[in-house]
């Protein structure tokens, strides 16, 4: 058994696959989550999942007190950090929440680690720091600017761990910047399960393929793309779970800290919004209605990554095609057609 790892926010959806791999890898790992967004079910999968329990804490990561007594608890290599709000539009409706849970809570995890001697976390960041970027495909130097509290709220997390590797060179601070993730565990037993309207493009067309939604708003036909319509880099969630091993992986090599080491988890490609849909409805084949809206304020033409960094430095690369996300997302959302919900 390898080191053990601290996974907070691991019920979600980009956790809980990263639960499946970090165990695959040979990993111990303790979940902490509050269950927000979040359920217990899917913990349950992936205990089923990898044949074994899952050690999990409910808990909140702005209770100081609650994480202390994990870290009094277990002795760990490291933390990987999920636990944020991530909705745009809600970030821009209640932008305090966003602030609060997702910059005041990575404080008091990052003191709680100070205090035990933690020094290596792997943060869940986000493409959204780049905000409307200036060329592509964006590399880690690209100039970084946000365009909603969600956003801005990742942001923040990075300027606080890029002085905290500053203040102390002993810190091993990894920002992975996620650009889209989609897909679902290959068994179709954990996937994305969104809260009332799915805020992200797959499970919005998923839903509508099962019947759940009427049909799908394409929000703007009238960009500089190939065929109208947003291009986004979109990557398999297990693929990108395999981004977090690799990361994780290359700070037990290390022999010097690595301080802040921002790097881009993406496949290096652009598909548009009606690519997906039309590979989305031949995989699953069923018809998606769709209709064009207006243009979202803060939505950008393109955005795909440079991957680069993560091949060279991690050795990690995305594997998993278009069509292969969309028939693990559909195999997810047939399967559940309710989600965790067991009715």
């Amino acid at each position: 058994m390898k080191n053990k790892i601290l996974v907070t926010g691991g019920a979600g959806y980009i956790g809980t696959h990263t639960c499946i791999a970090l165990h695959e890898a040979g990993y111990e790992i303790v979940v902490y989550d509050n269950l927000s967004n979040s359920s217990r079910e899917a913990i349950n999968r992936v205990s089923t999942l990898i044949g074994q329990p899952i050690e999990f804490i409910e808990g909140d990561i702005r209770d100081a007190e609650s994480l202390k007594q994990v870290f009094l608890s277990h002795h760990f290599f490291g933390v990987i950090h999920f636990a944020g709000l991530k909705a745009v539009g809600e970030s821009v409706a209640k932008p305090l929440m966003y602030y609060n849970n997702n910059v005041s809570g990575t404080i008091t995890l990052l003191e709680i680690m100070a205090k035990f001697n933690v020094k290596n976390l792997v943060f869940s960041s986000s493409a959204t720091v780049y905000g409307d970027p200036e060329s592509l495909p964006i590399d880690e130097n690209s100039p970084r600017s946000c365009t909603n509290p969600y956003g801005q709220s990742k942001l923040t997390v990075e300027h606080i761990l890029e002085d905290l590797a500053v203040s102390d060179d002993s810190w091993n601070l990894i920002p992975l910047r996620y650009f889209n993730p989609v897909g679902a565990h290959p068994s179709g037993q954990i996937g994305e399960d969104p809260n009332d309207i799915p805020n992200n493009l797959m499970p919005y067309i998923s839903q509508v393929a099962v019947g759940k939604l009427a049909k799908l708003n394409i929000f703007g036909n009238d960009y500089q793309t190939i065929d109208g319509t947003g291009v986004r880099d979109f990557i398999h969630v297990t693929d990108l779970a395999q981004g977090h091993v690799a990361a994780l992986n290359y700070l037990e090599r290390q022999v010097a800290p690595v301080g802040f080491l921002p790097i881009n988890l993406g496949t290096g490609k652009g598909t548009s919004v009606l690519e997906l849909v039309t590979a989305f409805s031949k995989v699953s084949g069923q018809p998606i209605p769709y209709q064009f809206a207006d243009r979202r304020a803060g939505d950008i033409a393109s955005c795909y990554a440079s991957a680069d960094k993560a091949k060279n430095l991690l050795e990690w690369q995305a594997k998993l095609s278009i069509t292969e996300m969309c028939q693990d997302s559909w195999r997810w959302q047939s399967m559940n057609p309710n989600g965790y919900t067991v009715t």
